[in-house]
């Protein structure tokens, strides 16, 4: 299947974008949430390694390239209506967030509706000044 048969076979959203889900290969915890254009995954799969597309800096982001938490990339797969992508991933360091945590969903909601609250159950595991100087 030649690059742009498989490229083209993802429903990119209307700026050119697909969600994407970086799963740790072994536990299967869900790293994070982030997003690529055709050149972040065309780049992910040339290089094995999570490249995405950082829609607030308006440019490509290589994961890890300030932190050094680069996420190797061993699967690929897409949803079954090609508008979602999911990489199983073995991460550096073992911190995928920018808060210095294993996990970017580390808050989970506890109570009722009325007292309902988010609480952080993962401990930070590296500080994020000693990762972002």
């Amino acid at each position: 299947m030649s690059a742009a048969k498989w490229l083209n076979k993802v429903r990119w959203d209307e700026n050119g974008l697909v969600p994407v889900i970086a799963q740790e290969l072994g536990t299967n915890d869900i790293l994070m949430f982030a997003w690529m254009n055709r050149e972040a995954l065309t780049k992910t799969v040339d290089c094995g390694e999570a490249v995405y597309w950082s829609r607030s800096r308006k440019k490509l982001w290589h994961k890890g390239e300030e932190s050094g938490h680069i996420q190797k990339v061993h699967e690929i797969r897409l949803d079954c209506d090609e508008d979602v992508i999911l990489i199983k991933v073995t991460q550096a360091g073992s911190v995928a967030c920018h808060t210095g945590r294993h996990s970017c969903f580390f808050q989970k909601l506890e109570g009722k509706v009325q007292d309902a609250d988010w609480v952080a159950v993962e401990p930070v595991l590296k500080d994020p000044e000693a990762i972002y100087k």
